[in-house]
């Protein structure tokens, strides 16, 4: 009997699944710098997944400087975990610092900061919908979603020499 038949009678037929898009198995810590892209000074993240099918995205956000990152609400729930450094809400009293996990329900508004005695921050974040942005009134004054992600890293990409479409690599 052949390795293909052997195979199909031991565990049963195996079948191509058709239109199913690539793994995506990538550094997640980039050595290239130019990975990262800058959503405003001190504020960078990482892309490792777009899934444009449900409006999700998961990144590493970077942040190099102390002090508020955004106020912010998500319509569905966001997890995190902490890589380096810490944070954490001004609305909570907990402190979320390397090997933390985060679960932060849907429709909650905070606000992220980084503590004055931390150089570098770096946590993995899964979000699904969309980040809308506050001011302190709870006004929005913007939002980003799996679209407009995907947009600001053409645009990074395109400028740092790597071209607009090194992102379709994060696009599913």
């Amino acid at each position: 009997m052949s390795e293909a038949s052997t195979h199909d009678v031991v565990f049963g037929k195996v079948t191509e699944s058709f239109g199913v898009q690539p793994e995506i198995a990538v550094a997640a810590m980039p050595d290239d710098e130019r990975l990262w892209v800058e959503q405003e000074n001190g504020v960078f993240f990482r892309p490792l997944l777009f899934n444009t099918v449900v409006g999700q995205w998961c990144n590493l956000l970077r942040v190099t400087r102390s002090g508020v990152v955004s106020r912010h609400r998500h319509p569905a729930a966001v997890f995190g975990y902490v890589i380096r450094g810490k944070w954490h809400y001004y609305e909570h009293d907990w402190v979320a610092e390397a090997g933390h996990f985060v679960f932060e329900p849907p429709g909650e508004i905070h606000t992220l900061a980084v503590p004055e005695d931390c150089e570098d921050m770096v946590t993995f974040f899964n979000i699904t919908g969309a980040m809308i942005y506050l001011d302190e009134e709870g006004r929005q004054i913007g939002y980003e979603d799996v679209w407009t992600k995907i947009e600001l890293c053409r645009a990074h990409y395109e400028k740092v020499g790597l071209g607009a479409d090194f992102v379709d690599q994060f696009i599913r």
